[in-house]
Formats: structure tokens, C-alpha cells, sequence
């Protein structure tokens, strides 16, 4: 198998990169999807997310309300850092798993990995292995228009979340692909196709081990 890590800030557009990759052939492994699966009411992550901050960050169903939860720990560092250790190490471990079960086929796996750089610029063995990094890069205004037109987002909440990003530049250094989707989709179609044809040269990827302390 072959696995690279797919990321970019938010409203860079990785989804359309990633559909298209499916529709050639990829094996998808979407780290946000796995997250709302585990955050389903009666999986671990919710029950342990609802123990610690509250029923008051779910909808009357018993779901979450993800944009309380967003909007408690988007200013408060501490709750962000309690937040993320009770949903990576199970989404990680996940993570893990999935690849496992291609780790004796010729697949083309794409990590798509909200923060995977974020994840090598914090040092420490990586929590993947993966044979390349591709990062769907968009200018900042470009971005702050998806998100205010398709998700919702008003402009200063856009912005906001934008800046609180790691900064582009450090994205670029780690990328050993870049796709610009400050563009037209008839112009980001070839881009998706060489990056395709880019992966497939890569050398195969060894399953990520467990760590000691399965995180």
C-alpha cells in the first residue's frame, strides 16, 4: 500500500480533492468522519466528552451539538486541551486500525488529516506514517468566501477561525505536493490528476505501529 497525508486549512477545499481521488481508484480515511462516528450518541467518545463538560453540549436528541462545543473551546485553551485528549487517542487508534487492513495490498490510501502538520510541527514520533504530504492550498479570502457562503460562517467568525490556523507558509515547507484550489474547478481537475499520478510513484507505506501509550 501506498498512504499519503492529505491536509489544508479550513475552507481549502480538501474534500473536492479527496472525492476525486476516490473516484480514481484511493482508498479515502477521513479523520473528521471517523470523529463524528465516534462522537454518535452511545460510542465512547461521547460518553466520555458528556461525562466531562456537560449535558449541555448536546441537541434534545442526545446528539452533539457540535456548535456548542465549538464555541466552548475556541477561546479557552484548557477546555481545547481537555477536548482533544478524550477525542484523538480513540480517533488515532482508529486511524491506525483502517490502514492495517490494507497493509498487504497495492491500495492507495489518503489520510485526510485536518492537522496533520500541525501534528509533525509539535514534534514527537508521528502518529502516522505516510510516504507523502499533499496540501490543498487557497488564498485566505478565497477560504473566508467557502465558509461564509457554503458552511455558515460569518465573515468575522471566518476570519477568526482562519488565524488561529498554523500559518500557510509552514504547510508549504512540509508539502511534497501542493494543489492551488484558488481556482476554477476546470483549472484544479489536472492539478488533482498529476497529484494522482504523483502518489502512485511513491514508495510503499509501512503500517503505522502502536505507540507505548496507544495515543
Amino acid at each position: 500500500m501506498i498512504v499519503i497525508g492529505l491536509t489544508g486549512g479550513i475552507g481549502s477545499g480538501k474534500s473536492t480533492v479527496s472525492d476525486r481521488f476516490v473516484d480514481l481508484g484511493a482508498v479515502l480515511i477521513d479523520a473528521d468522519r471517523i470523529v463524528r462516528e465516534l462522537q454518535e450518541p452511545g460510542a465512547s467518545v461521547h460518553a466520555d466528552m458528556v461525562a466531562h463538560f456537560g449535558a449541555s453540549i448536546l441537541n434534545e436528541d442526545a446528539t452533539l451539538n457540535r456548535q456548542a462545543v465549538a464555541d466552548l473551546v475556541f477561546s479557552n485553551k484548557e477546555a481545547l486541551r481537555e477536548l482533544n485528549n478524550i477525542v484523538h487517542p480513540p480517533v488515532n487508534r482508529e486511524i491506525r486500525r483502517r490502514i492495517r487492513e490494507h497493509a498487504d495490498t497495492d491500495h492507495l490510501l489518503v489520510l485526510d488529516i485536518p492537522l496533520l502538520i500541525e501534528g509533525i510541527l509539535a514534534g514527537g514520533p508521528p502518529r502516522y506514517i505516510v510516504s507523502g504530504i499533499l496540501v490543498v492550498d487557497t488564498r485566505p479570502e478565497i477560504a473566508v468566501q467557502r465558509l461564509v457562503e457554503y458552511r455558515g460562517f460569518s465573515e468575522e467568525d471566518a476570519q477568526s477561525r482562519i488565524a488561529a490556523q498554523v500559518p500557510p507558509d509552514k504547510r508549504l515547507e512540509l508539502a511534497d505536493f501542493v494543489i492551488d484550489n484558488s481556482v476554477t474547478f476546470e483549472e484544479l481537475a489536472p492539478q488533482i490528476e498529476s497529484a494522482f499520478a504523483w502518489a502512485q510513484t511513491l514508495p510503499a507505506t509501512e503500517p503505522t505501529p502502536e505507540p507505548d501509550d496507544a495515543s
